[in-house]
């Protein structure tokens, strides 16, 4: 079966046409004076569909009925809030298998990857669910006899999601379930990338919202290039705006919200490493590092761009890597037998380029070159050969994150060395330790070892389950999502003293008489 006709199935039976508008307060779509951008699979360079831009007269609509939707949402009980996301998990197995297939088709990850963040919707629903009935707040003792202090959690509001194209969904889901539990409304701008799997999302989302008989505009969708990202960034009505995406873009975005005295939560680029020491089980090294290095052809914020190998493993890791890299097979997404899948486009592809020349100019030596491949079956002009370079941590292209399957190795001497070496770039979202040495993994889990968001033994850098809160630090942008309480980022705090006494004392024993 070929790609066009089976994605066009899976197109169909989730609602889609060959031009869907690109903005919707819940099953029905807004009118919009936009132009139609483009959707094309970087599988096979298909036209997969067009979407409407949302100009400035629909977006006003849509961020009307969000804050008329969340006066009545947020009265709702948090309990029966959860029931209904509970649904929307349930709405997404039922679709798991076309959404899994447009996604992959979309943006070019392996099938097997687009139903992990399918799956990854449907897990953060389900801890969505347990989390409606868990948003507490504490009791404290009041200084003050007849006094009692407390805090309680509102809803913040609107919940502005800006998501990048190589989640297309599941980091919206991330969000949207936490704010939806919360109380919040959600706007939502996918990547102009991938438009079309967000639509799908919006329609599963909307049709449960509609059947509970839920106002228009508690699941909204707004489509568009950086423009619509930057009016709603600038809006007042918006408290809080979660984006994902580039550093560049995260910075923009944090001085923007931030000149408004809004809120951001931000989760940028990385620039991760895995540590690999002499006591490391090798064959558990290589497979995590290959899976960090190659999965979604480089394309994750967790990817592994930096190995840092002991010097005596570092020529039987470089042999066997190598070795391994020869060993993938690379091609159409949609088939289970490839290993590696496409860039997202010709752009990603002159980056690629880019950074492979930049390397060889600081002195890297190749141990995989790299390549753009041609022939049948990369018609495209996306796929790219997975490449390999000894080079040297304060390379400046090293110092960067390049959205490609491009891996650095580089060595060090003692443990002490290769944390600094880890922690010596400017992102600090994933980390990780091979190691069989118990003082080995635990002085990098210490204060002084990594100091990513995310450090992790014996598994790589790539992949997080729902539950740990995920994120990192410095030009990662320190946001918080999809576990732990990274709730509280979609509610506002507040603070309660009840005086049941008949008198009036002071804190801190002022006296005030008259």
């Amino acid at each position: 079966m070929s790609n066009q006709f089976a994605i066009q199935e899976s197109l169909a039976r989730l609602g889609l046409k060959s031009k869907n508008p690109g903005t919707s307060t819940g099953i029905k779509s807004i009118d919009s004076d936009g132009d139609y951008f483009s959707s094309y699979s970087p599988a096979d360079g298909s036209l997969i569909g067009e979407v409407q831009t949302t100009d400035s007269d629909s977006y006003e609509r849509v961020i009307t009925l969000a804050q008329l939707a969340f006066e009545q949402w947020r009265k709702v009980p948090a309990p029966q809030r959860g029931e209904i996301v509970r649904e929307i998990g349930n709405a997404l197995r039922e679709k798991k298998t076309d959404l899994g297939k447009l996604v992959s088709y979309e943006m070019g990850k392996s099938y097997q990857e687009g139903l992990g963040e399918v799956q990854e919707m449907i897990d953060i629903c389900d801890f969505a669910v347990g989390l409606s009935r868990q948003l507490y707040g504490l009791t404290m003792h009041s200084e003050r006899p007849g006094h009692r202090m407390y805090e309680q959690w509102h809803a913040l509001g609107l919940v502005g999601i800006i998501s990048a194209f190589n989640f297309p969904v599941a980091v919206w889901s991330w969000n949207a379930a936490l704010a939806w539990v919360c109380g919040d409304v959600c706007v939502w701008k996918p990547s102009e990338k991938a438009p079309l799997s967000a639509i799908a999302c919006q329609l599963i989302a909307s049709e449960v919202f509609a059947r509970h008989g839920m106002p228009e505009g508690i699941c909204s969708l707004v489509n568009g290039d950086y423009k619509v990202g930057e009016m709603m960034s600038r809006d007042t009505r918006i408290p809080l705006i979660s984006a994902t995406g580039s550093t560049r873009m995260g910075k923009i975005v944090a001085q923007t919200v931030g000149a408004r005295l809004g809120r951001s939560l931000l989760e940028l680029g990385g620039n991760n490493a895995i540590i690999i020491t002499e006591n490391a089980d090798l064959d558990m090294a290589i497979r995590g590092a290959l899976f960090g290095a190659v999965g979604t052809a480089g394309q994750r914020c967790t990817s592994t761009r930096r190995l840092i190998i002991h010097e005596n493993v570092f020529e039987e890791v470089k042999s066997r890597l190598a070795s391994a890299y020869g060993k993938l097979v690379i091609g159409n997404p949609l088939d289970e037998m490839n290993h590696v899948g496409p860039l997202i486009d010709k752009e990603a592809v002159g980056m690629y380029l880019a950074a492979i020349q930049k390397v060889e100019a600081e002195g890297g030596k190749a141990v995989v070159e790299g390549a753009v491949l041609e022939g049948v079956g990369y018609e495209s002009g996306c796929y790219v050969k997975p490449a390999i370079y000894e080079a040297e941590n304060h390379f400046e292209i090293v110092q960067h994150e390049t959205f490609a399957p491009i891996l650095y190795l580089i060595q060090y001497k003692s443990l002490e060395e290769a944390i600094a070496l880890q922690n010596g770039v400017p992102q600090g979202l994933s980390s990780a330790i091979m190691t069989t040495n118990m003082r080995e993994a635990e002085a990098f889990l210490a204060v002084s070892g990594s100091d990513c968001g995310i450090a992790n033994v014996n598994i790589g850098t790539s992949g997080a389950e729902i539950g740990g809160a995920f994120g990192g630090e410095k030009e990662t942008g320190g946001g918080r999502e999809s576990g732990s309480d990274a709730w509280k980022a979609y509610m506002r705090r507040q603070t309660n003293t009840i005086n049941y006494s008949s008198t009036l004392p002071l804190a801190q024993g002022i006296k005030f008489t008259i």
